[in-house]
């Protein structure tokens, strides 16, 4: 016996109906990035290995999918190499390719190759599955969608006010309640530098994140155990206890970070993007939040992340503005700032919430019943001029037992089965049922047409 086909672990197979649901996720964002200006690209699953390698970090290349070169691949490496078994070496030697880590890096080179082609500020979106050779696990997949949208060559602060009326727009649209969180790099960086602590900004933020859990003495206790000062955590002390609506607490910092030059920027910044969007009838929650320290290492300035309110999940959409995307490939000073929505994670939140609109799973509408060769002449003009007005229809294309036919059109969920014998045929009509209520009435095509459509 032949044994069982499987798929490799950490991806996964899409039934249609989750497809419909994971469709209805990629169209609503893709819908909304296209009505504030931004433009699809796409780039190939398949980078140089050279691109890719060093943009990531030493744990970031282990992670990196690489494709055998084709042919010979061992024709060049010596019998000495092999005994080493230096698997990066190796592999260096035999893969020249690797699939495509994130959306970003591959980004940034098309930026590059194409910068005379593109009209900046370039407002891109890109919406492709990336792959990652991690261990998986509950939530974590080696093959996975990212839905990123950019914008590179200004360093306007509107652009961020705009990406976050976009998370606002898309979230409205979807009916989930988030919380738009923002920050900003340079608060933390003044932070650091107010209290002479520059090398323990990412204990900090991770201590001040759990005030509401272990509360003010315990969060005291662990920046203690980080190696903070009792100086270095009276002047936090502030900051920790930081409360109020989003101008109190700006108001707050401000003052704390009065003699850190970078600090009154990122809270001038911060100020800016709260202000504009006062005025965007915004319909989110959006909430100043210090704790927010995502991606020091990457990113330069306003930092973003979106928690849902009513489920309980990790962040489902983040993102911020960073100062050298395309320095990687020899071109520096391209300031730009993105959003990633976090497709699987939207996916859950809308199942648990039972979101989904049913006219988004693009079921079929309307079943023709075949009852031989002359019913389903007859029927087939009709099936044509449906799918002309858009009603997504079906012929059944045998003849087989009615039973079987109406089996199908339940197991389906389709609503509307149409029946046409001798008796309507003759009659120039057709009788239709409706599946919920299971009541049927004779129509003419038109009718038949109007009542699907109504």
């Amino acid at each position: 016996m032949a044994n069982k086909p499987g798929i490799p672990k950490g991806t996964r197979d899409f039934s249609p109906a989750e497809m419909a649901k994971r469709n209805y996720i990629f169209n609503t964002i893709r819908e909304v990035y296209a009505l504030y200006g931004f433009q699809q690209i796409e780039t190939p699953a398949m980078e140089n290995l050279s691109t890719l390698m060093g943009k990531y970090g030493d744990e970031g290349d282990k992670l990196l999918f690489k494709v055998l070169n084709s042919g010979d691949f061992m024709n060049k490496v010596s019998d000495e190499e092999l005994s080493e078994r230096n698997p990066l070496h190796l592999a260096a030697r035999f893969c020249e390719k690797g699939l495509r880590y994130d959306l970003t890096v591959p980004f940034a080179r098309y930026v590059v190759m194409h910068r005379e082609e593109l009209q900046m500020p370039f407002k891109r979106y890109q919406i492709q599955p990336v792959w990652r050779a991690d261990r998986p696990q509950k939530g974590r997949y080696r093959e996975f969608y990212q839905c990123d949208a950019d914008v590179v060559g200004s360093d306007s602060l509107l652009n961020e006010v705009e990406l976050m009326q976009i998370i606002d727009t898309v979230f409205t649209r979807f009916g989930v309640r988030v919380d738009i969180k923002i920050n900003n790099r340079k608060i933390l960086t003044g932070i650091a530098e107010t209290i002479g602590a520059a090398d323990k900004i990412v204990d900090i933020t991770v201590a001040i994140d759990k005030l509401d859990k272990i509360g003010i003495d315990n969060v005291n206790a662990e920046l203690r155990e980080d190696g903070l000062s009792d100086e270095q955590i009276a002047k936090l002390q502030p900051i920790i206890m930081l409360s109020g609506n989003n101008d109190d607490k700006l108001k707050t910092i401000s003052d704390v970070l009065k003699d850190s030059e970078v600090g009154c920027k990122g809270v001038e910044e911060t100020k800016f993007i709260l202000d504009v969007l006062k005025t965007t009838n915004i319909k989110s929650k959006v909430s100043f939040d210090l704790t927010l320290a995502r991606g020091l290492n990457y990113y330069t300035g306003a930092i973003f992340e979106v928690k849902a309110l009513d489920v309980e999940i990790g962040s489902i959409t983040g993102g911020g503005r960073y100062d050298n995307l395309t320095g990687i490939f020899g071109m520096p000073g391209l300031s730009g700032v993105g959003i990633s929505f976090g497709a699987d994670r939207i996916f859950d939140v809308l199942n648990q919430l039972d979101l989904y609109p049913k006219e988004s799973l693009n079921a079929t509408q309307l079943l023709f019943i075949n009852f031989g060769e002359k019913e389903t002449a007859y029927c087939l003009p009709i099936v044509s001029a449906a799918r002309e007005q858009g009603i997504r229809t079906e012929i059944y294309p045998d003849a087989v037992k009615m039973k079987k036919q109406m089996s199908y059109a339940n197991a389906k969920a389709i609503p509307f089965v149409a029946l046409a014998g001798e008796t309507e045929m003759a009659e120039g009509k057709i009788t239709l049922k409706n599946m919920t209520t299971g009541e049927q009435s004779l129509v003419t095509p038109d009718e038949l047409l109007k009542t699907i459509k109504s």
